[in-house]
């Protein structure tokens, strides 16, 4: 499993119970992470190529029964609205969260196809994808595309029948250091701070190990098939809160 931003939250949790479960983990971040590790900021379309090779050269290293990439890497500064934030931060924001899960995730399909292996890409998505915030314009257009990327990517493998399933998910509202930087945003700039600051305080926030329990088992679910009472079709956006069935079995 091929984990990218595994060294905090939901990826580094992903990475700890897919370990604990025996999957071989494989990681991509800017700060040391789990299992064999490429240090690279995800963020810079410079270090794009060099990670898709190190994804492709694992993948060929030897014959895997599977294969999954999760693609977790996200940031949601800066925080304010289009026009009044940094013209750097905000480019670094759409690099990371709009073209970089289409170029990785182009790069997996190319290499799991030429080994002809059973896959799974697995996009994070967020609530965000789905309504306008004011203040997060760069984080929701990013996540906007990645659910249209996936959809489209997802039906293509349908049309070539291949053994390949790219899903888009959304974790719901989890307790990471993203959820800190939210917090941390002010008012002015953020309108919708005290919904996130009313959710922390009173224990509104999933913790990244009960998200990445669920997770983990989505991994292991191919187009076609069903989880939490919801039939899975290729290129799928997901909640991972509507799978009551998968978080009480979790």
């Amino acid at each position: 499993m091929i984990i990218s931003g595994a060294s905090s939250g939901i990826g580094a949790a992903m990475a700890k119970l897919a370990a604990d479960a025996g999957h071989t983990v494989a990681s991509i971040s800017r700060r040391p992470g789990p299992g064999h590790h490429l240090t690279a900021d995800l963020s810079n379309p410079k270090s794009w190529g060099g990670a898709g090779d190190w994804m492709e050269g694992l993948i060929r290293s030897q014959s895997w029964d599977r294969v999954v990439f999760v693609h977790n890497a996200g940031v949601i500064e800066p925080i304010g609205f289009a026009g009044e934030v940094d013209t750097d931060a905000a480019l670094s924001n759409v690099m990371l969260n709009s073209a970089a899960p289409q170029v990785l995730g182009s790069r997996f399909l190319a290499a799991v196809a030429k080994a002809d292996i059973m896959a799974q890409l697995m996009l994070i998505s967020s609530g965000a994808s789905q309504a306008p915030i004011q203040g997060w314009s760069s984080y929701c257009a990013g996540k906007a595309a990645t659910d249209m990327w996936a959809a489209v990517a997802g039906a293509e493998q349908d049309d070539r029948k291949s053994s390949v399933t790219v899903l888009s998910v959304a974790p719901g509202v989890v307790d990471t250091e993203m959820q800190g930087a939210i917090r941390e945003a002010d008012s002015d700039d953020f309108p919708s701070s005290e919904r996130f600051h009313n959710l922390h305080s009173s224990g509104g926030l999933t913790s990244p190990a009960d998200v990445a329990r669920v997770l983990l088992q989505l991994t292991e679910i191919n187009a076609g098939d069903s989880f939490g009472g919801i039939h899975v079709e290729n290129g799928a956006r997901l909640d991972i809160r509507d799978f009551a069935q998968a978080w009480a079995s979790s």
